[in-house]
């Protein structure tokens, strides 16, 4: 989404306001999904757009988190 594909820029207070956002968008999308297949009125195409767009979010959460969670070896 809004996050570019070389995050060694980026500091990590910019990483973590990125990661609260990418978390409420993807808990947003979550919610509109589950609305549109409960009330019947979402088509299959826009669900499996909003549901790729959720999956998108899904990884740039977990190459932020990955990035500020250091590596320790037991």
């Amino acid at each position: 989404m809004n996050a570019p594909k070389d995050m060694s820029m980026k500091t990590n207070d910019v990483l973590r306001v990125e990661l609260v956002e990418f978390r409420r968008q993807h808990r947003d999308l979550d919610e509109a999904i589950t609305a549109l297949v409960e009330k019947g009125t979402g088509d299959q195409l826009t669900i499996r757009r909003l549901k790729k767009q959720k999956l998108h979010l899904k990884d740039q959460i977990a190459l932020i988190h990955d990035r500020l969670t250091p590596d320790i070896i037991a």
